[in-house]
């Protein structure tokens, strides 16, 4: 099952100011790129605005992720980048003056306590960070991170031993929900209470496999997806455009980096609200997209449907703070405008979201083939598959030996010799 329908080519007529401006020199699938790798940006530039949805506050921090082949235009999701770069350098900038002065102030201590040393601050985390590394910013880092990466395999290829934790942390992040770990070798324990993360991120389906690795496991059904199968044509390099893309997100990083000091020195939150009449519209549409799932597709689904309903509420408050960037009176009350267009976007994507799904039944592995493949080194015999298999799973020989052939196709695994194999990831 395939979707790659664009996004609806009548939103970007009402989008705010600043986006309006940011997608216009764009076209084609660059544009749909342009603008929702911008939303994933702006989910984590806007400290202390929240909205209860349900009976949970919740901020507008979101996870998007773009599927599309190798030379297909992905590249353009990183000029979204510049939006945060001054907030992330102010952060950090100041964070490691702090560091230093610590430092310096422990110079002439006979006995030095470096246990309160101030920890590190940042606002874009770099996708490579170990599932440790990353609580830790998340704690010190208290108006949220952003992990922003156009090759989704930076992320895959430094989760190979720490998925289980790694995949706990997004899930849980995703609802704000406290998240602690505990490292036995340094007696390490490491608690954030409210965590705040947004996700941009781009890559082949091959590429996310190591993320991804099953939709029974919650963590496919909190990303926005968009994807595509389409290879871009070969551009003139040398055509000089009229419109200096950069500039464009340069201009709109002051006005963000403005948005987020304001924000900052905010001695109250804002509250963003939906109307009753959009609430009850949003309740209709997804009922409606609910009795729809459950009459012609996988039922699995269903937790998808639910999420991006959050996901639709988040991608709402971003569109509207940056419309009212410079009025943010609380309440902060959505339009309607905003409101349908939210709404358009995430049904469109919605279709998206259900095509990777059945994708899955072709690309990634069942939720026991991933526990089997998990019990077994990197690299295994046939006979140390065959032991657990039998043993722990209750599987046949020949189920299993089919499982083998089945993965070397997928590229799960790799053959290297007769009856020896290495984990692709």
């Amino acid at each position: 099952m395939e979707n790659n329908e664009k996004l609806d080519e009548s939103i970007y007529n009402d989008l705010p100011e600043m986006l309006k401006t940011l997608t216009e020199p764009f076209t084609d699938r660059e544009k749909d790129i342009v603008l929702l790798s911008c939303i994933g940006v702006l989910s984590s530039s806007l400290p202390k605005v929240s909205g209860h949805y349900g009976r949970d506050e919740v901020y507008a921090n979101i996870y998007f992720l773009l599927l599309a082949p190798a030379a297909s235009g992905k590249g353009a999701m990183m000029y979204s980048r510049i939006l945060i770069e001054k907030i992330h350098d102010k952060i950090k900038n100041e964070s490691l003056e702090r560091i230093e002065k610590f430092k310096q102030s422990q110079k002439n201590k006979k006995n030095k306590e470096f246990l309160d040393i101030p920890p590190l601050e940042v606002k874009i985390l770099p996708a490579n960070t170990s599932s440790t590394g990353m609580l830790l910013l998340m704690d010190s880092s208290k108006h949220g991170v952003l992990i922003l990466e156009s090759e989704a395999d930076t992320m895959g290829n430094m989760l190979k031993n720490d998925w289980s934790s790694y995949s706990d942390i997004l899930r849980k992040t995703f609802q704000h929900e406290p998240v602690s770990l505990t490292r036995k070798s340094d007696s390490l324990f490491v608690e954030t209470n409210e965590p705040k993360l947004s996700i941009v991120m781009s890559g082949t389906p091959e590429q996310v496999k190591p993320l991804i690795k099953t939709k029974e496991n919650g963590l496919f059904s909190r990303f926005l997806i968009y994807s595509f199968n389409e290879v871009s044509e070969f551009k003139n390099v040398f055509q000089q455009d009229s419109i200096n893309f950069k500039s464009s997100f340069e201009e709109a990083s002051n006005l963000v980096f403005d948005l987020y000091n304001r924000l900052i020195a905010s001695e109250e939150k804002v509250e963003f609200r939906f109307t009753e009449a959009q609430q009850n519209e949003l309740t209709s549409e997804f009922q409606s997209i609910h009795e729809i799932i459950v009459e012609h597709h996988d039922n699995g689904f269903i937790s998808n449907l639910k999420r991006h309903g959050l996901i639709l509420f988040r991608m709402a408050m971003v569109f509207t703070v940056i419309r009212n960037i410079n009025n943010l009176n609380s309440p902060l009350v959505c339009s309607d405008t905003d409101f349908k267009l939210c709404l358009n976007i995430t049904k469109n994507l919605l279709k998206h979201g259900l095509s990777v799904f059945y994708s899955f039944d072709e690309n990634f592995l069942p939720k026991q083939d991933e526990d089997l493949l998990s019990c077994l080194k990197d690299t295994f015999q046939r006979k140390d598959i065959i032991k657990v298999g039998t043993e722990k799973f209750a599987i046949p020989i020949r189920t299993i030996d089919d499982k083998l052939k089945q993965w070397i196709k997928q590229k799960v695994i790799k053959k290297i010799s007769h009856g020896k194999y290495s984990k692709a990831f």
